[in-house]
């Protein structure tokens, strides 16, 4: 299931739902992205942005988003057996400690759950087609990719 929402989740309660009644789910792996008060993030030219953040807005492509998330869930679905896959991402105006993303994956095995929930995470974080926008006390920077981050998810790329 994929959702792409301004609302805020109740973690908890996404959880329960997940593979609920489904006896042949024996493990749930899941990851909860906050917003962070403070960035690491280097702008352009190398140019040190990061710093306080008061807020940060997080924009996407309504029909583009949720056609990507489609095709990174199918994929996962493919790569490991899954009983049940859930990513909820939210977009709009957040705050410090706010929730941002929820990652949650059922199978029957602890091992195909804990990879495919990271491998999601991964996909999420590079690939997604999200822009983030920090606000801060020296003004507003738009979060560019890090190359730590892709590196983390080519490790996924098969051959």
């Amino acid at each position: 299931m994929i959702r792409v929402q301004q609302e805020d989740f109740d973690i908890g309660a996404e959880l329960a739902r997940l593979g609920d009644g489904n006896h042949a789910v024996g493990g749930i792996a899941s990851f909860v992205g906050l917003v962070r008060d403070m960035s690491p993030q280097a702008g352009s030219a190398g140019k040190k942005t990061g710093g306080k953040i008061g807020a940060m807005t997080l924009e996407h492509y309504p029909g583009m988003t949720e056609k990507q998330l489609a095709a990174i869930e199918t994929e996962a679905r493919q790569r490991w057996p899954l009983e049940d896959c859930l990513i909820i991402h939210r977009y709009g105006r957040l705050l410090p400690g706010d929730r941002i993303v929820l990652v949650a994956t059922a199978s029957a095995h602890r091992q195909a759950a804990l990879e495919s929930c990271a491998f999601l995470i991964d996909w999420l974080k590079t690939r997604a087609p999200f822009w983030k926008l920090e606000d801060g006390p020296e003004g507003s920077h738009w979060v560019e990719a890090k190359s730590s981050d892709d590196d983390a998810a080519d490790r996924w790329k098969t051959s």
